[in-house]
């Protein structure tokens, strides 16, 4: 596996100092740069497309969760933090980890065994996509109202237009992403998603059935128990993409 690029968003610098100190016993993780706040961890992450992110969720103006909402991609997250009540939170984001400050050796070790043996299946997905695109492992971040996600792409079932938004379907989660799905189609793995007609596009691993409708078009059955049906211009398609 190749080094793993890290950056660090921590508003304290004792913090900051901190987490470099505990990174100079791992040589397979590279620092390749800080930031003191959301703005700038913004662009620097946009700017180095880190493998991993230390990210503080308790920070002035914005906070960190406010920082992975800004991002199209979402890197390897684990969260930092002083207080017990943002370490529980961050477990509904599904951030990889969370280091409870001060951090021991042992338990930044263990967070970084984490961030290996992900980022061990990340490279092997990454293969298989190319062009720019996410690949499955790849995470989005989503907020809706109160609620936060990390969300891999692998494991979302279908998008659909909602106004000028895009509602998410996710084990049972629905909410809606402020993108446009052609926003988030040019973005997609080609191999498993399909623009099933103008409003939704479809995760094909996630199709029960597949039922012959009116005028040559399809009707796909999900999994979650939605009902897709794919256009007479699109049933074309989708029949030489599946062999159907």
């Amino acid at each position: 596996m190749s080094s793993i690029r890290a950056v660090i968003v921590e508003d304290s610098r004792l913090a900051r100092n901190e987490l470099k100190a505990l990174l100079k016993a791992h040589s397979d993780v590279e620092l390749v740069g800080e930031a003191e706040n959301v703005d700038d961890g913004l662009a620097l992450i946009q700017k180095e497309a880190p493998d991993l992110l230390f990210l503080d969720i308790n920070m002035p103006e914005k906070d960190g969760f406010e920082l992975l909402e800004m991002l199209d991609e979402v890197p390897i997250t684990v969260f930092t933090t002083a207080f017990d009540e943002y370490a529980i939170k961050s477990f509904e984001y599904n951030a990889l980890d969370y280091l409870l400050k001060p951090i021991s050796d042992d338990r930044f070790a263990k967070a970084l065994d984490k961030v290996r043996s992900q980022m061990a299946g990340e490279e092997q997905s990454s293969d298989e996509s190319g062009g720019g695109r996410l690949s499955n492992q790849s995470q989005i971040f989503i907020k809706d109202g109160e609620a936060c996600w990390l969300v891999r792409i692998e494991e979302i079932q279908l998008f659909e237009i909602v106004g000028n938004y895009t509602r998410v379907h996710f084990k049972e989660h629905s909410p809606l992403l402020y993108k446009s799905l052609q926003q988030i189609e040019d973005k997609l793995p080609e191999a498993q998603f399909f623009r099933a007609n103008r409003q939704q596009i479809v995760n094909t691993e996630f199709i029960a059935g597949i039922t012959p409708w009116f005028n040559g078009k399809l009707k796909l059955e999900m999994k979650n128990g939605e009902e897709v049906e794919v256009s007479r211009r699109q049933s074309a398609q989708f029949k030489d993409k599946m062999s159907f």
